[in-house]
């Protein structure tokens, strides 16, 4: 099995100072990101999830290629598939994009909260190297990297303002995001909503190639 199938416990087992847990379960810590995962669909695998979730936590979000078990006191939130691409084709480096760090720390929640490209949270930029384009002092665009293992690094928080679309600003900044990767010979991939035929489009058009279809499930504490 590709560790692709499972990225989000590659990323925690090969970064441990991100992670709560242990070999049978980890996820990230509450101020980086809101993703958990299990080695295994096992008995003491599912038990050490639940137990990472307790009353009153957020819920935890799975994404991997095999089937979702839900471990005994926990419960689905929100179930749903999406797909999982690789870059295949090289991009050029965009040297008039942004790097993003700290100081702008705020200004991205601000943004990801907004447009909502999946979870992010007070910490999740420092996951790995973010871009955007400022418009007039404003951050209208951004994107970077989340989960990362030896040789693969995901595309992530990939997210425009409203007032700020249909001038190709995804686009331009998933390209330099992948082109950054692949200049350092590691694997670009990423994740999208499998209806979202949209996003879909334009990492095709950027030389993305699905690679398999995901399941993802929000879970949070019974009752």
């Amino acid at each position: 099995m590709s560790e692709l199938d499972r990225p989000v416990w590659a990323s925690l087992r090969h970064q441990p100072h991100w992670a709560i847990g242990d070999e049978r379960a980890r996820r990230f810590r509450a101020d980086i990101n809101r993703f958990a995962a299990t080695p295994d669909e096992s008995a003491a695998s599912l038990t050490a999830l639940a137990d990472l979730v307790q009353a009153g936590d957020d819920a935890v979000f799975l994404a991997q290629v095999p089937p979702i078990a839900v471990p005994p006191g926990l419960m689905v939130a929100k179930q749903a598939l999406g797909v999982q691409m690789v870059a295949e084709r090289r991009l050029a480096p965009d040297d008039e994009v942004q790097l993003l760090g700290d100081a702008d720390a705020a200004e991205m929640l601000a943004l990801a909260t907004l447009t909502e490209p999946g979870p992010f949270l007070p910490r999740t930029h420092t996951m790995g190297r973010f871009i955007g384009i400022r418009i007039a002092g404003r951050l209208a665009a951004m994107a970077g990297e989340r989960m990362r293992f030896p040789g693969h690094v995901e595309v992530s928080g990939v997210c425009t303002h409203p007032d700020f679309r249909g001038l190709g600003l995804a686009r331009r900044l998933s390209a330099a995001v992948t082109a950054d990767i692949q200049r350092r010979g590691e694997q670009a991939f990423l994740h999208a909503w499998a209806t979202n035929t949209a996003a879909i489009a334009l990492y095709d058009s950027l030389g993305f190639v699905q690679r398999a279809t995901v399941n993802i499930a929000v879970l949070k504490r019974s009752g």
